[in-house]
Formats: structure tokens, sequence, C-alpha cells
């Protein structure tokens, strides 16, 4: 039988493995962590919304003035330090924020999209733990504010994604939801989304790779991958021989960039960890809300309603900053109503990898046999089980299938011309 060493016990990664399974593959699965969804995984948004998953990359984010993220209030952070790497990825990042750029992205991204909720459906016989159908209702204080929302979705029908949605104003977007406040004028209501409980979700299907016999090996960090053509083998910081597999993939979310490195990747990740918490509600909630000037998004999970958001560059493995989630509060307290928003519990933060052209990296390596699959941003839970499906028919076939050609992970990075930004820091400099 095949051997299939799966580094990252994440949405991706378990994806990955179940696919693999699939095909035939013994399959283990590495985790620096001591369970599975320890990474972005667990206390996410869990939205599946195909029709929100855009780049990250925004040209409103240059428009905007990029100096606007080293606020602590700002729903997109920067902390104000030298650290010239993450400068540099920032400069990237911020090369690709172009309206032509932005439109390239869309049309790679809604191939991926097109196809997500597909993906989920291939898994639900054998994960227990439902999918839940809903719409999506994003709430603004009128017709103006939605204009950039329309806008973006308008480039996701021009590059050929199917999105069904209805704009609702005064009253009527007022009753859409008991929780909008009186603040809420205008609501498009997005058809044909569905959640899920992140967590739960990732354990069933955890569950289902164990019942098929998959092995999971916890708190083992990888440190090295060497392919000889012949056998891949995997090195872990505490064992003396290494593991030996058939093939590997790297599925380590935003941790990606300290063994991507050593497998001819060029483009890099870092962590824009997001922030959530879980409110009490008078009535319950059974609607996600999006909150997009803002960049809040609201899901009933746990008998509560997840409130999470914000962007913040940091290293993975920082503490939680409840600096981050006093924002948070701040941002929604006049836009919500009826939920306990003061006495928030279940906070957490997480690191979702981002890179630095705002596309995902999926497909094989310089190193034989050895393959990556991260860089989701914010999509890793929608993208995730796509990814796994169309990695292992590439894994399995020996040819990359034509929706990820896109996402090669050993892409250069395409170089628009950058915008003036009048104010962007020097790299480095503190000003």
């Amino acid at each position: 039988m095949k051997r299939a060493v799966v580094i990252g016990a994440g949405m991706v990664g378990l994806a990955c493995g179940w696919h693999l399974q699939e095909r035939g593959y013994e399959v283990t699965i590495l985790e620096r962590g001591a369970d599975v969804a320890e990474g972005s995984s667990w206390g996410n948004a869990g939205w599946l919304s195909p029709a929100l998953a855009i780049p990250l990359n925004e040209p409103s984010l240059v428009t905007s003035g990029l100096l606007s993220l080293v606020r602590s209030d700002s729903p997109l952070y920067v902390p104000l330090r030298l650290d010239p790497e993450l400068w540099r990825f920032l400069a990237l990042f911020a090369s690709q924020c172009t309206a032509g750029a932005f439109r390239e992205m869309m049309d790679k991204l809604a191939i991926l999209n097109a196809r997500a909720l597909e993906a989920f459906d291939a898994l639900s016989p054998a994960v227990e733990e439902p999918t839940v159908s809903a719409p999506i209702l994003a709430g603004f204080r009128d017709r103006r504010e939605a204009e950039g929302l329309l806008g973006e979705f308008e480039l996701i029908q021009s590059a050929g994604g199917e999105l069904h949605y209805d704009l609702i104003e005064g009253k009527a977007a007022q009753d859409r939801s008991p929780l909008f406040s009186p603040a809420i004028g205008c609501v498009i209501d997005i058809h044909d989304q569905r959640y899920l409980n992140p967590n739960r979700y990732t354990h069933a299907l955890a569950d289902s790779l164990r019942a098929r016999g998959a092995t999971f090996m916890m708190e083992k960090e990888v440190t090295q991958l060497r392919g000889t053509g012949r056998e891949v083998q995997v090195r872990t910081r505490d064992a003396v021989e290494p593991i030996r597999a058939d093939v590997a993939v790297v599925a380590t979310g935003a941790w990606a960039n300290r063994l991507a490195r050593g497998l001819g990747v060029r483009i890099p990740v870092r962590a824009g960890r997001g922030y959530s918490m879980i409110c009490d509600t008078q009535e319950p909630a059974t609607t996600p809300i999006y909150l997009p000037t803002v960049r809040v998004a609201c899901t009933p999970i746990d008998g509560g309603l997840r409130v999470a958001g914000t962007m913040e560059f940091r290293r993975p493995d920082d503490p939680l900053d409840p600096q981050r989630l006093e924002a948070i509060t701040r941002s929604t307290r006049d836009l919500l109503a009826g939920i306990d928003i003061d006495h928030a519990h279940d906070r957490w933060v997480g690191p979702r990898p981002v890179s630095a052209d705002g596309l995902p990296l999926i497909g094989p390596t310089t190193q034989p046999g050895v393959y990556l699959a991260a860089g989701h941003g914010m999509w890793g839970v929608t993208q995730g089980p796509i990814t796994g499906q169309l990695l292992a028919q590439a894994i399995d076939s020996g040819e990359v299938p034509p929706e990820l050609r896109p996402f090669d992970p050993l892409r250069a990075m395409q170089w628009p011309q950058v915008p003036r930004i009048a104010k962007w820091p020097r790299l480095g400099s503190k000003s």
C-alpha cells in the first residue's frame, strides 16, 4: 500500500488525508499541537461562503491609506515594530492591491469556489457533523455603505461566479434579523450559503480518518523533509530515525514558511491572526450576519453568536491581545442588538495563513514527492475540502489538474505597477 504523511491537522491537512485514503493511501497525520484544529480551524467564523471568498488584497486597502493598519482599532492591524521580514511581506502584499491584480486573482479563485460546496457534499456521508444551509445577511447603515460589497459581487459574477442576493432597505432590512440594531438600514441577503461549527466539524473529519485506518501523531514538530525520488523522509524534532513515506503533504497553515523555504517556495506566507468570542443572545441566532464596514462575521454556534473579526499581522504563536477583542466590541456595539457582548466567552485567536500574492499555494515542490497546501488566508474552511480533493488527484495521477495550476507553489510573484502610497513607511522604519 502507498504511504502518505500529512503535516498539519487543520481543515486543509485533514481533507488532503481523507482524499488520499480514498485513493488507497495509508495515511499518517503529524501535528505540532496536542490536538487537531489547534491553528486557525478551531474558533473561526465557520462560514462556507464561496460568494465571499475573495482575495484579501483589495484595492481599497491602498486607497484608504495603508498607514491606517498601525491603528490599534483598525480591522486590519499591524503592530508597529522593527520586523524587516514582515515589512517586506507587506510591501509584496501591497503590490497586489490593484484593480487589475484583484480581478485576476478573482478569476483564479472562482475555479476553487465554484466546487467548494460540492466538495463538502462528498465528505458528508463520512463526517458525522452537519453543515447548515442559510443565507448570510450583510448589514449596513445605508445603501451608500453597501456599494463596496455590491461592487465586489459584480467582480465575482464577471469572473463566472454564481451569486444570488436581494437588496433590502428600510424597515424590511431591520426586520430581517432580530440581532440587527436600529442603525441597520440596508441589508444584502446572500442566498445559498452554509456554515458549520469548525471545531466540531474538524474533529468529526479526524474521526472519519481514524475509522478508516489513519494514524495520528500529535506534538510532532517536523524539522526537515527530503525527497529522494524513491521515498520521502520526514524528520521530527524528537525522533532519531525519519518517518518514511511515498509522498508528504505540508499543510501547516501560518507556519508554512518554516518548511517551505527548503522546498523551493518563493512566495512567503504570514499569519493574519483572527479573533473571535461567543456572546449570549436574547433570541436564538439562526442566520450568519456580516458587517462589512467593520469586517466582522457573526455565526450561530454553541447556543450563542460567535463574533469574529480583525486581521492582525503578528507571529502565529504570540498570545491573544485583549485590545483586539475590545476593538471588535466597540465596532459592533451600535450595529447589533439583543446580544450580551460585554460578557463574551470562548475568547480565541487563531493564525490564518496569508500569502503575499493573495492566492493559495497548492501543488508539488522542488523536493520529489513533497507537496504543499497552504496560504488560503481566511478561506481555509471553505476551500479546504476542494483543495484536498484536487491535490489527492494530482498526487495519485502525477498530473496537476487545470484547477490547481494557478496555485503552483513554485510560481514567482507577479509585479503589477505598485500604486503610489504617499504615507507608506520605509521598510524597517518606525515612522
